[in-house]
C-alpha cells in the first residue's frame, strides 16, 4: 500500500472549485479524515451537472434529496442506496453547479481498529458473524465499505471538509506516524495527502452505471491493493433504488 510520508495540510475550498473530471483523478492520494480515522483516497468517480451527465443524480435538476450537490465545493454529500448502504461524495464547482465526486474505495492509514470495528459489528478483532477476519486492503475498499470505515452516516450529508482554522494550526493533524491528532471530535477534514503519481493513473467506465456507460470519468491508482473491481452494470428489479452520485456502486 501507499509509502511515505503523508501531508496534513488541509487542501482550500478552491481546490474543489472545478469541474469534477479535473478534481477526481486529483483526489487519489489525498486524505479523508472523519474523526479517528483517515483514507487515503485509490479510487473515485466523477459526476456532472443538471443536463450533462445522465448517471448523476442531479441530471434532472434540484430535488430535496441531492441538495448539497448544489452547495458550496467541498461538502459532503451522503445518500442512502438499496436501503442499506451510505456512500459519500465531495462537491465540486460553485455553488448551484450540482456535481460531485463519488469516493470508491481507500486504504484506511490512521484508526485501523476503528474502522475494522465498524466494518464487523463493534470488535476490531473478531470476525463478523465468525467469519475472515477483514483484511486491511479490504476495510475501505468500495464506496459502502468506505464510508463504513469513516463512520459517515445520514447525519452528516452537508458537512463541510474543508478546515476552518489557520493553515499553521494544521501541522499536527497527521502526525508522521500516521496518528491523528487536534481534529475536533466528528469534523471531516480533506488533507493533502500524498497525490498519486501521474504515472498511475488510470481512467475508465464508471462503476454500474446504465446511462452513459462509457463515459471514462472512474480514476483509480493502478495496483494499489485498496481499488475495487470493475463491476458493469447488471439490470435490477423496477423497485431498486437508484444509487451513486449516479446509480450503483457495489462495494
Amino acid at each position: 500500500m501507499g509509502g511515505g510520508q503523508l501531508s496534513s495540510a488541509p487542501l482550500p475550498r478552491s481546490f474543489f472549485d472545478r469541474p469534477s473530471p479535473e478534481v477526481a483523478p486529483d483526489l487519489l492520494g489525498r486524505v479523508l479524515v472523519h474523526g479517528p480515522v483517515a483514507v487515503r483516497l485509490t479510487e473515485v468517480e466523477a459526476y456532472g451537472g443538471p443536463g450533462e451527465d445522465p448517471a448523476a443524480h442531479t441530471y434532472r435538476g434540484r430535488t430535496p434529496r441531492n441538495a448539497v450537490m448544489f452547495g458550496r465545493p467541498g461538502h459532503v454529500y451522503v445518500y442512502f442506496t438499496y436501503g442499506m448502504h451510505f456512500c459519500a461524495n465531495l462537491v465540486c464547482l460553485p455553488e448551484g453547479s450540482g456535481s460531485a465526486v463519488l469516493l470508491r474505495a481507500g486504504e484506511v492509514v490512521a484508526g485501523v481498529d476503528v474502522a475494522r470495528a465498524r466494518r464487523t459489528g463493534g470488535s476490531a478483532s473478531a470476525p463478523a458473524g465468525g467469519g475472515r477476519r477483514v483484511a486491511d486492503r479490504d476495510l475501505a475498499r468500495g464506496p459502502a465499505r468506505l464510508a463504513v470505515a469513516l463512520g459517515l452516516l445520514r447525519e452528516h450529508n452537508g458537512i463541510d471538509a474543508i478546515w476552518p482554522g489557520a493553515p499553521g494550526e494544521t501541522e499536527t493533524l497527521l502526525t508522521r506516524d500516521h496518528r491523528l491528532t487536534g481534529v475536533p471530535h466528528g469534523a471531516v477534514v480533506m488533507l493533502e495527502g500524498r497525490p498519486a503519481d501521474p504515472s498511475a493513473i488510470r481512467s475508465g467506465p464508471r462503476t454500474g452505471v446504465s446511462t452513459a456507460k462509457e463515459t471514462p470519468w472512474r480514476f483509480w491508482i493502478d495496483g494499489d491493493p485498496a481499488v475495487s473491481p470493475y463491476r458493469a452494470h447488471v439490470p435490477r428489479r423496477r423497485n431498486a433504488a437508484a444509487t451513486s452520485v449516479g446509480e450503483a456502486p457495489s462495494s
